[in-house]
């Protein structure tokens, strides 16, 4: 299942036109002779450089305004509004925004990857969602892939969730790599004693042990490291996997075929197989403990039952076990007896 090929002697082409994007869903407006802006893609405001060239507080932009033209071209010339962009990648376009009877100017900079932006929305939003509808208890991690870029996003979303008393992993999508065991070892880790200063809460060793209760959501499209992650998180016992049988593809693949162009013809090398004596996986995929599925109307129209179905499980086990930093004892007394 891991079979590809890419790279090589491929024909290029230096006329070649990047795909430029403003970071937003629009509809056409004859009555206001422009785009009206319909949605405005989200990412963490930590994170500027993420953003849509249109979440900016200096702009002053919001859904509903309505682009009437672009460097001085009539916005309604154009069938779609990326016509009016084209090959502008990281250049200065001047937008002229409509809002009510009042035009203004502004300058920004379109993306050329509209799909990492989305994607990125996509995440933030079931962030804000879970941490919405459990009052900040559940902390929320998503892994897009397994590769070193993806250990960058377990750092900047784990640590500051660790000491919450629920938390969901969700490897929906996942597209795999290779590092499911740094992130089971991390899973792994267990409080054993408490550091508690003259000011401050409790603080725990191992440092950064998980003292909660976790779900990990997965789907038909989490794939090859994905599933060897869901597999182990299940075989060690931690915690509940939701969702949807997943992709089933656990035939490793090596990228030593190299051909006399340079290109690569990957093939499936490395099988799996458990304790037990079984291959693993392959061909069949994982099966989550709970198996919801995202329904596509209901997903289109903004609803996540997998993520629901997690935030109902953790809530409900997070009142039977709130999982409590034990209580710190009275101080010892020191003083000297002086009778």
């Amino acid at each position: 299942m891991h079979t590809s090929v890419r790279g090589g002697d491929t024909r290029d082409d230096d006329q070649s036109i990047r795909v430029a994007s403003l970071g937003a869903r629009f509809v056409r407006d004859t009555r206001n002779n422009g785009f009206r802006i319909d949605y405005i893609y989200q990412a963490d405001p930590d994170y500027p450089d993420e953003k849509s060239p249109l979440d900016d507080p200096y702009l002053n932009i919001k859904t509903g305004d309505v682009i009437t033209a672009v460097d001085g071209r009539e916005a309604l010339s154009a069938i779609s509004i990326g016509e009016l962009v084209r090959d502008k990648v990281g250049k200065q376009v001047l937008l002229t925004v409509k809002r009510g009877k009042e035009s203004r100017n502004v300058i920004v900079k379109p993306i050329g990857n509209l799909y990492s932006l989305r994607y990125r929305d996509w995440e933030y939003t079931r962030r804000l969602e879970v941490e919405r509808k459990t009052d900040n208890k559940v902390g929320y991690v998503h892994l897009q892939a397994m590769g070193s870029r993806d250990l960058n996003q377990w750092y900047r979303e784990f640590y500051p969730v660790f000491d919450r008393p629920g938390l969901i992993i969700d490897v929906r999508h996942n597209r795999g790599g290779n590092i499911e065991s740094f992130i089971l070892e991390k899973l792994l880790r267990k409080a054993w004693m408490y550091w508690k200063s003259r000011s401050g809460k409790p603080y725990w060793n191992m440092p950064y042990a998980f003292r909660g209760h976790i779900v990990i959501l997965v789907d038909e499209n989490t794939a090859s490291d994905g599933e060897a992650f869901a597999d182990g998180f299940k075989k060690l016992g931690l915690g509940t996997a939701i969702g949807m049988r997943t992709w089933g593809g656990e035939i490793w693949l090596s990228s030593a075929n190299r051909l006399s162009d340079g290109g690569l013809a990957r093939a499936p090398m490395n099988g799996v197989y458990g304790p037990e004596g079984d291959w693993l996986i392959e061909g069949h995929g994982f099966v989550p403990d709970i198996e919801v599925d995202n329904l596509p109307h209901a997903t289109f129209k903004g609803s996540d039952a997998q993520l629901d179905a997690a935030i109902d499980l953790l809530l409900k086990k997070i009142a039977e076990d709130p999982r409590e930093v034990p209580p710190v004892p009275a101080y010892p007394d020191k003083s000297f007896d002086n009778k």
